[in-house]
């Protein structure tokens, strides 16, 4: 299982892609959190923002088109996307994962 983030300026945004991922199958389970606020380095500048966090938790064999998904629907013109790899993983989350990311045809949509 993969653990995957992404960052987005607005709500309306981070729900409608985690709602997007698990509509498409890609994801078993998209969490959005904040408002939280980042300190980063833009074009030289030290910069800060309110962001909200999209955490989605895929199947290995979706990660890529996630990945793919996400960044293609993103608002950012470079967002964040961090995948990494889950050391241990429940049994019986896993399984659960499994039934729930992989029912449906992914199907590439802007607007989920």
């Amino acid at each position: 299982m993969f653990v995957a983030w992404t960052t987005t300026s607005s709500r309306d945004d981070a729900d409608r892609l985690a709602r997007g991922a698990i509509e498409c199958c890609l994801a078993a389970c998209a969490q959005v959190e904040g408002p939280i606020t980042s300190f980063y380095r833009w074009e030289g500048r030290l910069e800060s923002a309110t962001e909200f966090r999209v955490c989605f938790k895929c199947l290995p064999v979706c990660v890529k088109e996630l990945e793919k998904w996400v960044l293609a629907n993103h608002p950012y013109g470079t967002p964040e996307w961090i995948a990494v790899r889950a050391e241990a993983v429940g049994e019986k989350y896993l399984s659960w994962a499994q039934s729930s990311s992989t029912s449906a045809p992914f199907t590439e949509s802007k607007n989920p």
